[in-house]
């Protein structure tokens, strides 16, 4: 039996020692360069996550006594462009950069980012990767330089079959996709671990459409209908999902939505009163998750009158600060290798920074939409809805392998 008095010792002696390196750079001051869309199709997305990186950084800023600054680049959603922003940041002097929205526009920054590190010895850039989910990104093209902090598109689809599994009313599936990385790895993933966790359910569609140019989602909406299926799964996002869900619910369609995004910004709205019970996200996050979750969703609402939707960026922050305190140091170079296998506690528990790939490794939530009650009581956007939990899957349900040959400096 463990002695009580000698393990509270040992915590308290480990919380010291961590509060101990927290403080060792105070003072000091890190820059994140936000490249992401803050005009465009998807600029209402891009400036609410920012707001949540300024938020996370003012936060982390007042416990750790390191100074976290966000200064936005517009990238308007395109790799070409997300180049051009990257080399004003980096000649600017940032030495971390943040991107999520595009998968494409990652793996531009990722390959320039590679390409600098190389030739500008000392003057190294690490890519803090919230949110672009294409696998590739740890797998084939992995770099010592890139952290990934959601579960990129195959750990999701892991576990959404695995929810998919245990719902006998799931038996024809239809899966439609932006026609980008992302969008065509979900049509990938979701076939081929269907198949092989439950080849009982039929794929009767499979479709990509344009990333951010379809302004009418009714034919598709009508070949949906068609096939019969009673169940979608999409990795839409942004005005391509809330365009879509508007389009299920004029057409009368009755599936059921297996989604990745439903609760990012706007899209609530769009869905509002209908298709409750049958709008579906898997995600690191829900909206009632208590505890640190709902203390910031609570204060971001209260400061930008917005609902806060993008966790990962939690998950960046909190990775992110025990990397310097574990380095001792703010230096990228030595920052990214303390980040290299570190658990952390983040709003959901213990995440661990594989070591490997560095692809976080967390927990997931499976949530439904449903109208506000007492036990869920977050009105999200306002629409008298919210997303309740239907389940928790922890992180090895998750877990994927990966190919990464990494190379270390």
């Amino acid at each position: 039996m463990v002695n009580r008095r000698s393990w509270s010792l040992a915590v308290g002696a480990a919380l010291l020692w961590q509060a101990g390196l927290a403080c060792a750079q105070a003072g000091e001051t890190v820059k994140i360069a936000f490249i992401d869309p803050q005009s465009g199709p998807f600029a209402n997305i891009g400036q609410n996550i920012l707001r949540t990186f300024q938020l996370a950084a003012e936060r982390t800023s007042a416990k750790s006594g390191v100074k976290f600054e966000v200064v936005a680049f517009d990238n308007k959603a395109s790799p070409q462009e997300s180049l051009n922003v990257l080399k004003a940041a980096i000649d600017q002097g940032f030495r971390y950069v943040a991107q999520g929205n595009g998968s494409g526009a990652a793996a531009a920054i990722l390959d320039a980012v590679n390409k600098h590190n190389e030739r500008n010895p000392g003057k190294e850039v690490v890519f803090l990767n919230y949110a672009a989910v294409d696998p590739d990104l740890t797998n084939s093209k992995c770099s010592f330089w890139h952290f990934r902090f959601d579960a990129d598109t195959s750990m999701k689809m892991e576990a959404m079959v695995t929810a998919m599994s245990e719902d006998p009313t799931v038996k024809k599936v239809y899966i439609i996709g932006q026609n980008y990385a992302h969008g065509q790895q979900v049509s990938r993933y979701a076939k081929e671990i269907i198949a092989r966790k439950t080849p009982a359910i039929q794929v009767v569609g499979d479709e990509l459409h344009p990333l951010g140019q379809v302004k009418d989602f009714a034919p598709y909406i009508a070949k949906i209908k068609q096939s019969g299926a009673d169940t979608v799964i999409t990795g839409n996002w942004g005005q391509d999902l809330a365009l879509l869900i508007k389009a299920a619910k004029d057409s009368g369609l009755e599936a059921k939505w297996y989604t990745y995004y439903a609760g990012a910004q706007g899209t609530p709205t769009a869905i509002g009163n209908a298709l409750t019970g049958k709008i579906t996200t898997m995600y690191g996050s829900y909206s009632n998750l208590p505890g640190e979750y709902s203390q910031f969703r609570d204060a971001f609402q209260a400061k930008y009158k917005q609902d806060f939707s993008t966790s990962t960026v939690l998950h960046l922050f909190a990775t992110l600060q025990g990397g310097i305190a574990k380095a001792k140091s703010t230096d990228p170079v030595k920052v990214a290798q303390a980040m290299e296998g570190l658990t952390v506690r983040s709003y959901a528990g213990d995440v661990t920074m594989r070591a490997s790939d560095h692809q976080l490794q967390q927990s997931l939530f499976f949530a439904t939409w449903q109208k506000v009650d007492a036990k869920q009581n977050y009105n999200v956007e306002e629409t008298g809805n919210t997303f309740a939990l239907t389940k928790m899957y922890p992180a090895y349900v998750s877990a994927t392998p990966t190919s990464c040959q990494m190379k270390r400096p």
